[in-house]
C-alpha cells in the first residue's frame, strides 16, 4: 500500500516533506485479530444454525450476521479508518500531526520552536521498531506521538532539523544558540 504524499498546496513556499508516516501496524493486531474470530465464529454458527429447523435457521443466521457486521465495523473498519487517517509529518519547517475522518484534528510545530526531541520505547515496541516521540517545545506540557515507525529515525531527523535550521547562528563566544526570522 503506497503513501499518498503530503499535499504540496499544503506546504509552505520552499517547504519539503522530510518524512511522512502512519502510526505502526502494531495498532491494528487486534482488530485484525477481532476480525479473524469474528469470521471464524460466524462461519461456525452459521453452519451449525443449518441443523435448526425453520424458521430459526434462517432467525439465527440473520441474527449472526448482524452481530458480525456490528462487530467487524465497530473493532476493525473504525480502528483501520482512524489508522489510516493518522498522519505524522516532518518537513524541512515544521512537525504536523493530523488525525480523524469526521472530526478532523491536527497540530503544527514549527523547527524553531522546538526546545528538545527525545523518544522511548519499551522491549514491545523494539521487537515492532517503534516507539513513543516526545517534543518539547513552546507549549507548556510536551507533545507525545505513540507508536511512531523507526522512532530514532524520526528523532534524529528532527534533530537534524532544528539544529541544522539556516536561520540558526551559534555564538562561539557564548557558547549559545541565537534564533533569528522565523517563529
Amino acid at each position: 500500500m503506497s503513501k499518498v504524499p503530503y499535499p504540496d498546496d499544503l506546504l509552505s513556499e520552499g517547504e519539503h516533506v522530510v518524512t511522512h508516516k502512519h502510526p505502526h501496524f502494531k495498532m491494528l493486531i487486534l482488530p485484525v485479530l477481532v476480525l479473524a474470530g469474528t469470521l471464524g465464529a460466524g462461519v461456525w454458527l452459521a453452519l451449525w444454525a443449518r441443523g435448526l429447523d425453520a424458521p430459526w435457521d434462517m432467525v439465527t443466521l440473520i441474527a449472526v450476521g448482524a452481530v458480525a457486521v456490528l462487530l467487524v465495523v465497530w473493532l476493525f473498519l473504525v480502528p483501520f479508518v482512524r489508522w489510516r487517517t493518522t498522519h505524522f509529518i516532518v518537513t524541512t519547517d515544521r512537525v504536523i500531526a493530523r488525525e480523524g475522518v469526521v472530526k478532523r484534528t491536527g497540530i503544527d510545530i514549527p523547527m524553531a520552536r522546538i526546545n528538545s526531541v527525545r523518544f522511548e520505547h519499551g522491549l514491545v515496541d523494539r521487537v515492532f521498531g517503534c516507539g513513543t516521540l516526545i517534543i518539547e517545545s513552546a507549549s507548556e506540557e510536551p507533545l507525545t506521538f505513540d507508536d511512531i515507525p523507526g522512532v530514532e529515525k524520526v528523532h534524529t531527523m528532527i534533530y537534524r532539523q532544528v539544529n541544522d535550521n539556516p536561520y540558526d547562528d551559534f555564538d562561539a563566544g557564548t557558547g549559545r544558540q541565537e534564533r533569528h526570522g522565523h517563529a
